[in-house]
């Protein structure tokens, strides 16, 4: 984090300048792999003997957080603030509105284009929430083995 000699923060542009060093610190601090529900996932399809998958593998469109590269099963994680969970309805930062707002929908749209470009190349994509995960992880391990072991995949 650097700051100039007014004691403001410097940045690029892809997110509004923090009201305070709390937020920026906070903010600072999320990643965007190796997320807590991401590893949670990956451990837990380890533990169910389903390893051999690659993660934010670059030669799949989209690179996806998990994928079975041989089966064509492309699995994203997304974070319930970022990705705008339909369950947990979030509501909007209380400052800079109409830049989240916009961030949001650039998220939406983005993960919607990685879906369907997958799709149209022939790969089962899953979607699953950071909530989903946290709540009931056996469910989606379920959900996972049921594609896994689908009859016609490799």
């Amino acid at each position: 984090m650097k700051i100039n000699k007014e004691n403001r923060y410097i940045r690029d542009d892809r997110s509004p300048i923090p009201t305070s060093e709390n937020t920026s610190k906070v903010m600072s601090a999320n990643k965007a792999k190796d997320t807590k529900p991401e590893l949670m996932l990956r451990r837990k399809l380890i533990q169910e003997g389903l390893g051999g998958y690659r993660i934010h593998y670059k030669k799949v469109p989209g690179s996806p957080d998990i994928c079975f590269t041989t089966k064509k099963i492309a699995i994203f994680i997304h974070g319930c603030f970022w990705h705008r969970c339909p369950k947990c309805k979030l509501p909007l930062p209380k400052s800079n509105t109409v830049f989240w707002q916009k961030k949001f929908n650039n998220n939406k749209k983005r993960d919607k284009d990685k879906i369907d470009l997958l799709v149209s190349n022939g790969w089962e994509v899953m979607v699953f929430w950071e909530c989903d995960i946290k709540e009931d992880l056996n469910s989606v391990i379920g959900r996972i083995k049921m594609q896994y072991y689908l009859p016609g995949r490799k």
